[in-house]
């Protein structure tokens, strides 16, 4: 049977109690003082101290998780609904203690349906019932598995890393997987498509648009006239292919994939919708 990850939390903050209250001061030589016995009173004097050895302990209690790897079995027993236990929350394989946010995902909570799993594909699907809460990503375009990545960062900022996860994106030695080595060089293709998109469309000044109940929709173009373009880079970023409202000059308006707004007059400079 493995060992509990937060095992080490008692430990750790035991032997720092011993430091911080038992620490024995040392003889000193006759003609030096003697050395001032260390005391909770030097960290409420002296905030630097505090910070160093507050850091310190930090650092050793992640070493403590560093390597801590879970069955889907053991991630399940963290779900928010043990009294005494963290909550914890997977993602692309790796594993958070998002207990500081037990309003959130503990028993009853908004988010609670991705705690004790990996449900990766949910934070892109929207469906948290059923087979939507699960870590396959299969069929997602890039720009979805560059948000589902985009989450594992959030959470690698916001909460604490206690582990990996054994199965679609670590091996049993706590390696990466080639499903996740895939699936972040889907993430960065999708940011490179991105990019490429931004830049293309910045060339060609895009239409402004407004809405009111009254009136409805409304595209303009204070230089050039108003037209739906296709966006080639979208299909490989969704999988789906869409348009946008663009301003062309006059000169422009024979090029192939322009499409005049229905209703609207070939010169018009604006268009209701």
């Amino acid at each position: 049977m493995r060992w509990s990850p937060f095992l080490g939390i008692p430990i750790s903050l035991a032997l720092l109690s011993f430091f911080l209250f038992n620490f024995p001061p040392l003889k000193s030589p006759t003609n030096h003082p003697p050395p001032v016995r260390f005391s909770i009173s030097h960290l409420c004097s002296n905030p630097a101290l505090a910070n160093a050895i507050y850091t310190l302990f930090l650092i050793h209690l992640s070493s403590i998780f560093v390597q801590r790897l879970f069955t889907a079995e053991e991630l399940a027993l963290y779900n928010g609904t043990g009294q005494h236990l963290p909550i914890l929350l997977g993602i692309l394989g790796s594993v958070f203690d998002v207990s500081k946010g037990k309003s959130h995902y503990g028993a009853g909570g908004g988010y609670s349906h991705f705690s004790g799993r990996d449900a990766s594909r949910a934070f892109v699907s929207g469906n948290f019932t059923g087979d939507g809460l699960t870590d396959n990503l299969h069929g997602l375009s890039s720009t979805e598995v560059k948000s589902i990545v985009e989450w594992r960062d959030f959470y690698s900022r916001t909460y604490i890393f206690v582990g990996k996860l054994v199965g679609r994106y670590y091996d049993a030695e706590g390696n990466p997987t080639k499903y996740l080595k895939g699936v972040e060089a889907k993430a960065a293709r999708g940011a490179q498509l991105l990019e490429k998109q931004k830049k293309e469309e910045a060339n060609v000044v895009s239409c402004n648009s407004r809405w009111s109940q009254e009136e409805g929709s409304e595209v303009w173009c204070d230089e050039g006239y108003p037209r739906l373009v296709q966006r080639p880079v979208e299909i490989a970023l969704t999988g789906k292919m869409s348009k946008r409202c663009a301003c062309f000059k006059e000169d422009e308006l024979d090029h192939v994939g322009l499409e005049v707004y229905d209703g609207c007059d070939y010169l018009s400079k604006t268009c209701r919708l």
